[in-house]
Parts: C-alpha cells; structure tokens; sequence
C-alpha cells in the first residue's frame, strides 16, 4: 500500500501535464510524452511488476485522454515499462546514463509500437517518414524532459528512502 500511493499520484500528476502542458510546450508539432517518462521511470525505481501495473494504467490514461481507440496505448505502456523494470537492479547503481538511454529506447519502441498498432486498426500509417519526424524527436524531447523529472521521481518512488546519491558499482 505505501508504494501504491506515491505512484498513483506520480500518474496523476503526469495526466495533469501531460494534458495541460504538453501541447503548449511543443516543439516543431512533437511534444513529451509525460506519461511515458513516468510509467518507465516507475518501472526502474520499483521494478518490472509495478512497472507492468503503472504502464496499463499510465496507458489507459493516455488512451482515454486521446482520439485513439482504446487499449494499445495500454498494452504498449505496460510492455515498456515491464521491460524497463526488468532493468531495476543495474540503473540506479550506474549514475544517469543509463536511465535516460533505457528512457530513449523505451520510447522509441513504444512510440513505433503505438503507431504500429494503430495502423493495424486502421486508425493511420506508420513508416519511415512518421519515425524520423515524430518518434526519434519524440524520444529526444522525452529524455530531455527526463533530465528534469527523473532524479526527483525516482527518488520519489524507490523503495529505499534513505538513498543519498548516486553510487556506482565496483
């Protein structure tokens, strides 16, 4: 129970931005994904199970917030923060490399799983151009925007509060 609190909030608040700054704060028609960088940031500070729950959750958001059907959005959240919570036990022990490059591939995946899924319910098309404009940029502007959450949130929601700084293994 302790841990469910901080991390429904943590998407509660990511819905929030995710809905009311996002759009403003877009650049050249690509905006963050706030909710993406919070389910994968959840996934790596509690690992592959909470992850699993907040991306189903985090997508569903994402799906009832958008113009989309419902359900990809979910499945494709879950599965990236499954996978990025897979990675728990060697993030945190390397400094910020590798949360923002498990960041940048996560949404990478995710966002061309979207579009994939979406273009086999014939909601759109996904190719090249669709990924070299929106996704890859997407991405960037995901982990720029992890540059500023991800130190506060992980913290937020690790498990082991008495954390002081980043260490790295020997």
């Amino acid at each position: 129970m302790s841990r469910v609190l901080p991390a429904a909030g943590s998407l509660l608040v990511a819905l929030l931005l995710h809905v009311g700054l996002a759009p403003y704060i877009a650049i050249g028609g690509v905006s963050p994904n706030i909710l993406l960088v919070v389910v994968v940031t959840l996934g790596l500070a509690q690992g592959p199970r909470a992850g699993m729950f907040a991306g189903f959750a985090g997508g569903l958001l994402f799906d009832l917030v958008g113009t989309a059907p419902i359900g990809p959005g979910a499945l494709v959240f879950c599965l990236a923060a499954y996978l990025a919570g897979s990675l728990k036990e060697n993030t945190f022990a390397e400094g910020w490399s590798v949360p923002l490059v498990v960041l940048f591939l996560a949404s990478v995946v995710a966002e061309t799983a979207y579009g994939i899924a979406l273009a086999f319910l014939g909601e759109g098309a996904m190719g090249f151009l669709a990924f070299l404009t929106v996704v890859v940029p997407g991405a960037l502007y995901n982990v720029a925007t992890a540059v500023v959450v991800y130190p506060w949130l992980a913290r937020f929601l690790r498990d082991e509060r008495s954390m002081t700084m980043f260490r790295r293994l020997s």
